[in-house]
């Protein structure tokens, strides 16, 4: 039975490891953690986590950026993360479609698609 995602995997071009570590790290805010020895005997990328979220990202010699296919991350104050990104010169493209949702993407510094969502909340608070 399936408990929760471990981590979504994402591919990257040889020689990006700087820029994605930059962007992750300083953009994202996420923390670069180290792989275990025997997956890094095996070359480039890197681990990056945020809590309960991990991304990895992997070198393939025939890279081609995710444009369709994305993780989607849940994010708070949505809108002051998306000026975060902005303020960092990482794009961002509000979409309204998501009912429940307040989402936008944007793309790492290798061209693979992120999303990033806040359910909305219109529940009435609970009586004092």
């Amino acid at each position: 039975m399936l408990a929760a995602v471990d981590h979504v995997q994402l591919a990257a071009p040889p020689g990006s490891e700087d820029a994605l570590r930059a962007y992750y790290t300083t953009v994202l805010g996420m923390t670069e953690t180290p792989k275990p020895p025997v997956l890094a005997a095996r070359g480039g990328g890197g681990w990056f986590q945020a809590g309960p979220v991990r991304l990895h990202l992997g070198i393939e010699d025939d890279f081609r950026p995710a444009r369709k296919a994305h993780p989607g991350l849940r994010v708070t104050a949505i809108e002051e993360y998306a000026a975060r990104l902005t303020a960092h010169g990482a794009p961002v493209t509000w979409d309204d479609t998501l009912p429940g949702h307040r989402r936008f993407y944007s793309e790492d510094p290798v061209g693979n698609r992120l999303e990033f969502l806040e359910p909305l909340t219109d529940a009435p608070a609970p009586p004092a």
